[in-house]
């Protein structure tokens, strides 16, 4: 276990900065039909070791407001890394000039009485709070991760392990006496291991493991166990066949299940998108309003949630960034598509029931439509049955490479590493495994969903003009697909 010290600065004085900044906010949000200040403060570390060598180490510190306003029908923006009483006062002059210019062009009318006022005091899991473990403890873990991988033999040529440990504190205030802090820990380990023949290089990674809480989860993710299976496993690949060519039963592990729901589920079913505000950034959607409600997205193995109460999940939160509360929500139950992912705003534009999911990368952006924690709920099946049941197929895990067309229809997605069932039996690795689809078929040839998930996440998922990079959770169990194009990346 890690022993605490207070070696780096404490995340408690943003606090104190942000109590300083309420006291001035109610004077100068006078006349305008509604307001909210959402300040943010991010203190991030990552110490990382490569090939037995530590790198410098990477911290980010990183505070200040975004000013929103509701002012003659429209809402205007404003940010400001100057959070005294002259800064905001300038950031809400301009979120009004702002406002009085999209006046003009209103698409929908908002009822000031609608707009959130949360009034809540939240702080998520943490046993071992981040930047309070010496940093000299951290680099002992990391050589440990890095020397278990060197163990793997010389075919091992490259190496790194790392940890990004960020503590976020939030506070929103609104124009009816909102009041909402948010404080939540982040921490990100990653491993990866590069082997070469000479001829054929392969890397191995433990995927994207990232989940809020403290340096405790450093322990219970088992770190040091999967250094030394990333590690053997790259050895193997470069050893093993390419992927061959076949129309085949196809099982997906959790990790991969996730970039499957994040790029074929979460972007196409963004309300902003479907409204064609990404039309000309990121591209649109295959859905349409008018599919909410009786749309066959998946077979009848397919419900979809948005849950922000995943314990330790990446974005488990109260609130979103504009204020409304979260609740846990069907998005496709049963198969059958029920509701987008937009916040409030999008929901009042398009007269459709969403989420709580209007999301922010920064104080220096205001939010947008954005996944959450989106996931696949739990089958009745067990792993081993899965595979059981498996005449001949293939078992992929861990995303290499992936492209979706502008619709967020059609894909094509590569892993790390794939495994051969034959008989229901579990047979040999082989390397470079690709497979290919359509989001409006695959799901519905979904035939077998695992009793257990995989919780993982992205801090990488991009969206908006101008871009925002934001944190994403996606929980799956195992899954099995039918009849699908997988192929090798070698040809």
């Amino acid at each position: 276990m890690f022993a605490s010290s207070l070696s780096t600065p404490s995340p408690a004085r943003f606090g104190d900065r942000f109590a300083r900044v309420g006291a001035t906010i109610p004077n100068l949000g006078r006349g305008l039909q509604w307001w909210s200040v959402r300040a943010l403060s991010e203190l991030a570390e990552t110490l990382s070791v490569r090939a037995g060598v530590a790198e410098p180490p990477r911290i980010v510190d990183d505070v200040g407001a975004m000013v929103t306003v509701l002012h003659q029908g429209a809402f205007g923006y404003a940010a400001t890394a100057d959070l005294s009483p002259q800064g905001l006062a300038q950031a809400f002059a301009q979120a009004q000039v702002h406002a009085e210019i999209s006046a003009r062009w209103q698409l929908f009318t908002v009822d000031p009485a609608d707009l959130p006022n949360p009034r809540l005091d939240w702080r998520g899991p943490s046993t071992i709070a981040a930047h309070t473990v010496p940093r000299r403890h951290l680099l002992d873990r990391l050589l440990q991760w890095d020397a278990a991988m060197a163990s793997a033999g010389p075919q091992i040529v490259d190496r790194r392990a790392s940890v990004t440990a960020t503590v976020v504190q939030q506070r929103l205030w609104t124009a009816g006496g909102g009041d909402a802090q948010v404080q939540y820990s982040v921490v990100q380990p990653a491993l990866e291991a590069y082997a070469s023949n000479g001829k054929t290089t392969q890397r191995r990674t433990n995927a994207d493991t990232v989940r809020q809480g403290g340096l405790e989860l450093l322990d219970s993710l088992d770190l040091d166990t999967a250094a030394v299976g990333v590690a053997m496993e790259a050895v193997a690949l470069v050893h093993a066949p390419n992927c061959p060519t076949a129309r085949q039963t196809l099982l997906l592990a959790p990790d991969q299940m996730m970039l499957q729901i994040h790029e074929s589920i979460g972007h196409p079913l963004e309300l902003d998108r479907i409204l064609g505000d990404e039309r000309n950034f990121a591209g649109t959607s295959f859905v349409t309003p008018a599919m909410f409600g009786s749309y066959a997205y998946g077979s009848e193995l397919l419900t979809i949630t948005f849950d922000p109460s995943v314990p330790g999940e990446l974005v488990s939160l109260p609130l979103d960034d504009f204020g409304t509360p979260t609740k846990r929500e069907i998005i496709i139950a049963n198969g059958i598509l029920q509701r987008p992912l937009g916040g409030q705003l999008s929901q009042d534009r398009a007269n459709l029931q969403g989420v709580a999911t209007s999301r922010a990368c920064s104080w220096n952006r205001p939010p947008i439509d954005r996944m959450s924690n989106l996931n696949l709920e739990p089958g009745t099946a067990t792993e081993q049955e899965l595979i059981a049941g498996t005449e001949r197929g293939i078992l992929l895990r861990t995303n290499l490479s992936w492209s979706i067309d502008d619709s967020r229809n059609k894909f094509q997605f590569g892993c790390e590493v794939g495994q051969l069932i034959e008989d229901g039996q579990l047979r040999g690795l082989v390397r470079n495994p690709c497979y290919r689809g359509v989001s409006a078929t695959f799901w519905r040839n979904l035939n077998g969903v695992a009793q257990t998930r995989g919780i993982h996440g992205t801090p990488y998922c991009g969206k908006g003009e101008p871009a925002q990079i934001v944190r994403v959770g996606h929980a799956s169990p195992m899954c099995r697909f039918a009849d699908v194009d997988v192929f090798g990346a070698e040809g």
